[in-house]
């Protein structure tokens, strides 16, 4: 360890081969795999020209960059860190200190960029010198993955330098461009720099990662074996029915079902399938036919397939969560089996529907839960499994956005609900129209008033209407009220949450205000300032929340909006071009911004309390964590424990009233 107290600044880039694919199975497998090697070790000390060590050529790191990577006085900077952190830690055969790594990419995040070294460069207006090269993607398909034997290349398998020198020199030449990319979008971000707890976050996220969850591969096997059948026999009994070469071509069942029914047919969309399966005169053949349709449309066996590419040799899925991937409020995004999109688990029993698919028994999984696809994709949950000899620990916060907006706004009435009973729909419910809350419960006909408390729960907070009510009305409760009585739902929760209102309007008064005349202005818990980029020449809009943290809102500007009043717009990615372009916004957006970051912020402060009391996170979603760990205790004790973790008031949310509640068992489910 060095003793120097100067701290001196590595910059590192690397290129790397390996066989397995880096985005079907995640950059944790693909270091993993036995062929993974470091091809090109681009650097820089402390900002001097960069340096291309030519690894698969046989130049070696030099002693004192390979001392370096290990020092404490030597702070490790890479885009997308995580990867340079893996791949050097398994060349050094140890994991380095995560506390000595910054990640470039997560500055560019949290300061309102897009990811990408190649998009950040560009949208930061970084000199075209000193931008990321774009031949980089065509030179890294030919050395870094497997390239198809041909009799042109010999029938070899793999690019090595000597197949084409002239490209490897180009390829040294990116690799030492995009070390000076980096450095020089890390010069560029340095008037916003990242806070301390975001960085140490990012750390414990990091080996969140690395630590993965196990797998049930038997059970997945099982799944996609299940799955392949049912479709097979389907598909084979659609060819019988209709005589298709392809029945599941849209273009040639469109065409026969036209033909059957008489009507024109230009789509098989999922709602044009459920109409025309609702028709009383279709024929027996249209009808069944509709009906394959509908079920192979649920046979996607998408996530079993993901696990399957992303498993690693000890059982693991790694890296399935991407720390600061909704950079507009810093939470977590899912990545490889996209753990925060799975379904509900309803099936009962599940451990008997998990031992037939195990046991490939499709017959039985038809007669006791019918539908072989629904029970599938209901499992997919499952298959995530505590290790051999330990349990699962899950636990989620309890309404944490409605607590948050209930604590950010002041509104009493909602905080005493949470400090007490917490039944927030029906005692919305109760408060719009007027009903004592012990009548609405079950087999009283008031009941029926907690569905729409829970839609306008739902759908009101971030100053929706009834467009936003429709949205959430999944069980269509409101499909026959007129948009009169909808809109006057929408004005009773209003009137019963005026502070919730005034904070929308607050917000968005705030923004600006500082938009326009710069300066700051408090709003409840939150900060409002117009910021100058004195590098770039350029401002931000910031929200400094309760933790400390900042929201940032590129070039912010002021405008008129299609209703004639003032609009506040930024800099962004939009989220249905997903290009970057001006992308407007209002208070109530802002409000939900907020309130969904102070909720991630609750979530990071409960994970590293977590980890500090040796209980291990393996992944976590929305609001909940799971934790892998050996028994300690009985269930109830086990979950006391972490809930109890999960509630420390958080310092600098004071006030705020906390619940979670959870399960404890060998495999991953919803309750």
């Amino acid at each position: 360890m060095s003793t120097n107290l100067t701290m001196h600044n590595l910059s590192v880039d690397l290129e790397t081969f390996s066989s397995v694919d880096i985005k079907k199975a995640g950059a944790q497998a693909y270091i993993r795999s036995p062929d993974f090697e470091i091809l090109l070790f681009g650097y820089s000390l402390d900002g001097a020209p960069s340096v291309c060590i030519d690894m698969a050529q046989g130049e070696e790191i030099p002693p004192e960059i390979l001392s370096a990577l290990t020092d404490s006085a030597y702070l490790k900077h890479a885009y997308n860190a995580a990867f340079e952190w893996g791949c050097l830690s398994r060349y050094m055969g140890q994991k380095l200190p995560p506390s000595q790594w910054r990640d470039t990419m997560l500055h560019g995040l949290y300061c309102g960029y897009t990811a990408g070294l190649e998009a950040t460069g560009r949208v930061l207006g970084i000199p075209e010198d000193k931008q990321k090269l774009n031949t980089g993607k065509a030179l890294i398909r030919y050395f870094c993955v497997p390239c198809k034997p041909t009799k042109a290349n010999g029938g070899r398998n793999r690019n090595y330098p000597h197949h084409d020198p002239d490209k490897w020199a180009l390829f040294k030449e990116y690799n030492v461009q995009d070390v000076e990319a980096e450095m020089e979008i890390e010069r560029y971000l340095s008037t916003f720099p990242v806070p301390d707890e975001v960085q140490r976050q990012w750390e414990t996220d990091l080996l969140i990662n690395d630590r993965g969850v196990a797998v049930d591969m038997d059970f997945v096997m099982g799944a996609l074996e299940v799955g392949e059948t049912v479709r097979t026999e389907l598909t084979n009994e659609a060819v019988q029915i209709s005589g298709l070469y392809n029945p599941n071509s849209v273009k040639q069942l469109a065409g026969w079902l036209a033909d059957e029914t008489g009507s024109d047919v230009s789509n098989l969309r999922k709602e044009t399938v459920n109409e025309m399966l609702s028709r009383e005169d279709n024929s027996d053949a249209v009808q069944r036919m509709l009906e394959i349709r509908q079920e192979l449309g649920k046979t996607s066996t998408k996530k079993y397939d993901a696990i399957e590419e992303a498993v690693c040799e000890d059982g693991r899925v790694r890296g399935l969560l991407q720390f600061y991937g909704a950079n507009r409020t810093g939470r977590w995004a899912g990545r490889l089996v996209q753990v925060q999109n799975l379904p509900r688990t309803y099936t009962e029993p599940l451990e008997l529907a998990r031992e037939l698919v195990k046991g490939r028994k499709l017959d039985a999984l038809k007669v006791i839960y019918g539908s072989p696809n629904d029970t599938l994709s209901q499992l997919i949950r499952t298959a995530f499994i505590a290790a051999p000899g330990n349990v699962l620990i899950d636990a989620d916060f309890s309404a944490i956005e409605a607590r948050v907006i209930s604590w950010l706004a002041d509104q009493e009435w909602r905080l005493e609900v949470f400090r007490t009973h917490g039944k927030i729909y029906e005692a919305s419910a109760s408060q719009m129209f007027g009903v004592p809350l012990e009548r609405i419960k079950k087999g009283n006909p008031e009941y029926e008033l907690r569905q729409r408390g829970k839609v306008a729960e739902l759908a009101l907070g971030y100053q929706g209407g009834v467009g936003a009510m429709r949205t959430m009305d999944v069980g269509g409760l409101l499909a026959d009220l007129p948009d009169e009585e909808v809109q006057e739902i929408v004005n009773r929760w209003r009137d019963t949450n005026p502070k919730i209102r005034e904070l929308w309007y607050a917000f968005d008064g705030a923004a600006a205000q500082v938009i326009t005349n710069g300066g700051a202005v408090r709003v409840r818990n939150c900060v409002f300032a117009r910021e100058c980029d004195c590098i770039r020449g350029t401002t931000c809009l910031t929200i400094t929340l309760p933790s400390g943290r900042k929201l940032y809102y590129i070039d912010p500007a002021t405008g008129e909006n299609r209703w004639g009043g003032t609009s506040l717009s930024y800099m962004g990615m939009d989220q249905t071009t997903k290009k970057w372009q001006r992308v407007e916004t209002y208070g109530g957006k802002l409000v939900e911004n907020c309130v969904q970051a102070i909720a991630r912020d609750c979530l990071a402060y409960a994970i590293e309390n977590l980890e500090a009391a040796g209980l291990p996170v393996v992944f976590h979603v929305h609001d909940e964590v799971v934790i892998d760990v050996a028994p300690f205790g009985t269930a109830d004790e086990m979950l006391n424990k972490v809930v109890s973790l999960m509630t420390i008031p958080i310092p600098w949310a004071s006030g705020l009233p906390l619940d979670a509640d959870g399960w404890v068992g060998q495999y991953f489910k919803k309750d």
